[in-house]
């Protein structure tokens, strides 16, 4: 499974072909631009002992940055190859329960466990304690895949409908019309939300959007940051408390006045902004939070 750095540009090229893919497929997670503003956020919030990690276990073509290859996990699960990882970006739940448990929900639909977001997100993480908490000495991973994966799922987890209803495949299957566009509820949330947002309030300009919500972190919601780095127990992540918080969120925003045919405008785009900003954010800190204790003190990782 592994490509290391000398199969990268390899990769790249394959990555390119696959986007134009994506879009006949569609896109599944945040999409591009929430992807790249949760690592980007996150890069802001690392030690420099983490820092120094991270950039040590990129590929070169990353030039250092993180953001810059935070959709990897998305550009190439088309490819047969990585067919496996399809499952790991979202964990459907039952429909209108509103909540979330690991031992019920965490399978693909073959019945595989563990076999979802959560699931993964543990297990990229115990695949990066192992290599730099001397846990497990005898196993070897590919440390630069496992860093990706684990940057791109804790966004995913992060977005509502990456852990909706299995009957409506997380909103994939409700048609509706955002504005004047035909599309599913679904990908209203990965990209749709941000796109028009960029266009009415941050020029389309990404970089702006990502400073606006910097400042929130540090204004708005300074007081709610170490209950979002807060896991519990001493454990290094918990992509469950995660999952929880998005399934109610999906119940309480995403789903509501969403049926199938309607149309979505100012009223449901307004209101639904500040949850995919303040997720974003979440997805940032929290993933900062996760590299920091990885890279930089002895940790325990616990499945719920």
């Amino acid at each position: 499974m592994g490509f290391g750095r000398m199969g990268w540009h390899e990769l790249l090229w394959i990555g390119r072909l696959l986007v134009l893919m994506q879009l006949v497929h569609g896109v599944v997670g945040w999409g591009k631009d929430g992807h790249y503003a949760v690592c980007k956020i996150a890069e802001g919030y690392l030690t420099k002992d983490a820092l120094a990690t991270v950039r040590e276990l990129l590929p070169d073509l990353a030039g250092g940055e993180l953001a810059s290859v935070c959709s990897w996990p998305d550009d190439i699960k088309w490819y047969y190859k990585w067919h496996w990882t399809s499952p790991l970006h979202y964990v459907d739940t039952p429909d209108f329960k509103c909540n979330y448990k690991y031992c019920r929900d965490c399978h693909d639909s073959y019945g595989h466990k563990n076999s979802c977001v959560t699931g993964a997100i543990f297990n990229y993480t115990e695949q990066l304690f192992s290599a730099y908490q001397g846990y497990s000495p005898q196993l070897s991973y590919n440390l630069t895949e496992a860093l990706m994966f684990l940057a791109h799922y804790i966004g995913d987890v992060h977005q509502p409908l990456h852990v909706g209803f299995l009957g409506d495949l997380g909103g994939n299957t409700i048609t509706v019309r955002w504005y004047r566009r035909k599309t599913n509820l679904h990908h209203v949330w990965d990209t749709m939300i941000i796109d028009s947002a960029l266009k009415t309030f941050y020029r389309s300009d990404l970089g702006v959007m990502i400073q606006a919500i910097e400042r929130n972190i540090t204004d708005a919601w300074s007081n709610d940051i170490p209950s979002w780095e807060n896991c519990g127990h001493n454990q290094t992540v918990c992509p469950n408390l995660y999952a929880s918080e998005s399934v109610r969120l999906a119940c309480k925003f995403a789903y509501r006045n969403a049926t199938p045919g309607s149309t979505l405008e100012d009223e449901y785009f307004l209101s639904r902004l500040p949850i995919v900003e303040k997720r974003l954010a979440q997805g940032g800190i929290r993933l900062a939070t996760v590299l920091n204790r990885l890279f930089n003190s002895e940790v325990k990782i616990a499945r719920e």
